[in-house]
């Protein structure tokens, strides 16, 4: 029983830390756009979703319930190694898709996570499929078409309705509403995301005898894990912040009002009836229809082509990382050690790496997203090349078309080449110039 007490204090360890990543890497999802438009400064934005979240994690547990006792079997002999195990998983798929800029789902690496450890573990019967497909999968697909096509709608009523006003006088009330929303967002993603660390640690909770089936998380449960994610927002995932922000489209302030009230409308409607969604998927569905939304606005489709990747192989990769940490903490003690230290390692190396080229509050806003090179945003660069292209000069008959990359004077006057054609042009002494 001390060997159970104590590895159940290491799998709440871990849970937190995880609500941590959780926090740092969802940040974009409701400060992004607030931070690109300017409608706030990005210390300022953190601070306020930071605070947001730890509300909101006070405001419903209908998901923590999701996560505790629906899409795994409480009674199928699933151990605290194998939850640690999962939470491995999680935690290592956040840091890479963070370090890549990536707004992968949280979400879906702590589901992923789960149910590659599970079935690693116990085996498939242990998962309980409905569950999985009802409220994770179905949810995965709709929510960001959902929210895309509800920002794209409220993008083109919000530009109609101000079509007359003066537009420096509106950007100013606009911002002010990304404030108002991006709070809104904040808070509905606390009431979602912190739960899915409640439900963790109340399901590891339930395992080891320490609460019954189907309990409630208790209160100090969500006390630490609405403190976790709060610290995680405030420290600012800035890598995704540039991506959601800037990476995807240039969002105005009418965009970044519409997409996050359609975001956090999805968000919270969600939470109320207990779907683990991923506020990842339904904010970076929103930004992309805000910019459809906007008339000549522009959606980089080679960014949001790896971010949809990226999506795709969260469940899988996170699964197969937790597989092999559920087999190997199944050994024993020293299994669940060296998958704890091997844990550490990999991610001090993956914070390591993201030092060669920082993005902080400093230089989050930098048009530059990581990396993605000329060619990838194909969409982006040919607009702008369009848009700065001026149609070349006619080149007079008989003349050295061989030097393209010389500038041209306009039509009419002499080229800088002829010392006879100077002479006559230069003023004679004592002409007077008009």
């Amino acid at each position: 029983m001390e060997h159970i007490t104590l590895l159940i204090g290491i799998v709440i360890v871990t849970a937190l830390v995880f609500d941590f990543t959780n926090g740092f890497h969802d940040t974009a999802n409701a400060m992004a756009t607030t931070i690109s438009t300017g409608a706030l400064k990005p210390k300022t934005a953190v601070a306020m979703s930071a605070a947001l979240n730890l509300i909101g994690a006070f405001l419903s547990v209908e998901v923590a319930k999701t996560i505790s006792s629906g899409i795994i079997d409480e009674g199928s002999g699933i151990q605290p190694e194998v939850i640690f195990a999962g939470l491995v998983g999680a935690i290592i798929w956040n840091l890479l898709t963070w370090l890549a800029g990536l707004p992968s789902s949280s979400s879906h690496a702590l589901m992923g996570g789960l149910l590659g450890a599970t079935v690693a573990s116990v085996g498939i019967g242990a998962v309980n499929g409905g569950t999985v497909v009802m409220k994770v999968l179905i949810p995965a697909l709709a929510a960001p078409l959902v929210a895309g096509l509800a920002a794209l709608f409220a993008t083109r009523l919000t530009y109609r309705a101000a079509r007359n006003a003066d537009e420096q006088q509106t950007a100013k009330g606009y911002r002010a509403g990304q404030i108002t929303s991006a709070a809104l967002v904040s808070l509905a993603h606390g009431t979602n995301d912190a739960q899915k660390t409640m439900g963790v640690i109340t399901l590891a909770l339930i395992t080891g005898g320490a609460l019954a089936p189907q309990a409630d998380p208790p209160t100090w449960v969500i006390v630490s894990a609405g403190v976790a994610i709060a610290l995680g927002t405030y420290l600012g995932g800035w890598r995704i912040i540039r991506t959601m922000g800037s990476g995807l489209t240039d969002i105005k302030p009418p965009q970044g009002f519409a997409a996050q009230t359609s975001a956090a409308v999805t968000i919270l409607a969600s939470s109320h009836i207990g779907f683990s969604l991923s506020t990842t998927h339904v904010c970076s569905g929103a930004i992309m229809g805000s910019g459809v939304g906007r008339k000549g606005g522009v959606v980089r489709w080679s960014t949001a082509a790896r971010m949809v990747m990226g999506w795709g192989l969260t469940l899988p990769a996170a699964g197969l990382v937790a597989a092999g940490a559920a087999l190997l903490a199944g050994q024993g003690t020293w299994g669940v050690t060296t998958v704890a230290v091997l844990a550490v390692v990999v991610s001090g190396g993956i914070w390591l790496l993201s030092r060669r080229q920082p993005v902080d509050h400093t230089n989050v806003n930098d048009t530059a997203v990581p990396g993605e090179t000329a060619e990838e945003d194909a969409a982006g660069v040919v607009t702008t090349a369009l848009q700065a292209v001026a149609p070349p000069p006619t080149v007079k008959a008989g003349s050295d078309a061989s030097l393209p990359e010389m500038s041209l004077p306009p039509q009419g006057t002499p080229a800088a080449g002829s010392a006879a054609e100077a002479e006559k042009e230069r003023p004679r002494a004592g002409s007077t110039l008009g």
